[in-house]
């Protein structure tokens, strides 16, 4: 096995952990909060917006099965890079689109990825590039949480379109 690592956040990290724990060769995906300033922040702190984190999802795969351009191409697929601080109706730093990378390969893979996505979209990727910073498990129910909550209402409306548009651009990439 080749483990590998990569924090994105795309909105609601619900939306992005949903997704991810339905992809082959990803190994575990973890709703969680990095980019801001305050330690072991709370979800309350972080919806706030004044801790400077971000909603995001710590994702470990097997780069044998999945590369992190696949990773990459699903990400611009299941949210909205083109929209600051914004997912939908959440609003405010914590909902910002961030890809948090390990390494300077990592780094110029990510920036080819977003040129080669540009294309898709009519308005500028606002996507943010940065160096990967501590990361903070959230808080355990917000552990898949859709799949714990399929039949609540965020959960019908928001992330199951996601996961279906997922599941319908990447048929091969299903668990």
């Amino acid at each position: 096995m080749n483990e590998k690592r990569i924090v994105l956040g795309g909105g609601c990290f619900w939306c992005i952990e949903a997704v991810y724990r339905n992809v082959k060769g990803v190994l575990s995906a973890v709703s969680a909060y990095a980019g801001g300033a305050r330690p072991n922040p709370s979800y309350e702190n972080v919806c706030s917006g004044a801790t400077g984190h971000a909603e995001v999802v710590d994702i470990h795969y097997d780069a044998d099965v999945i590369s992190l351009d696949e990773i990459l191409d699903i990400f611009f697929e299941v949210h909205n890079p083109t929209t600051l601080n914004a997912q939908g109706a959440d609003k405010g730093t914590q909902y910002r689109s961030v890809i948090y990378y390990a390494n300077e390969s990592e780094k110029e893979l990510i920036e080819n990825s977003i040129k080669e996505h540009q294309k898709d979209f009519a308005q500028k990727i606002v996507t943010e590039v940065s160096f990967l910073p501590e990361v903070y498990p959230a808080e355990s129910y917000h552990q898949n949480y859709y799949n714990q909550n399929v039949s609540q209402g965020y959960c019908q409306v928001i992330i199951a379109p996601k996961l279906q548009k997922f599941m319908t651009k990447f048929p091969d990439k299903l668990v």
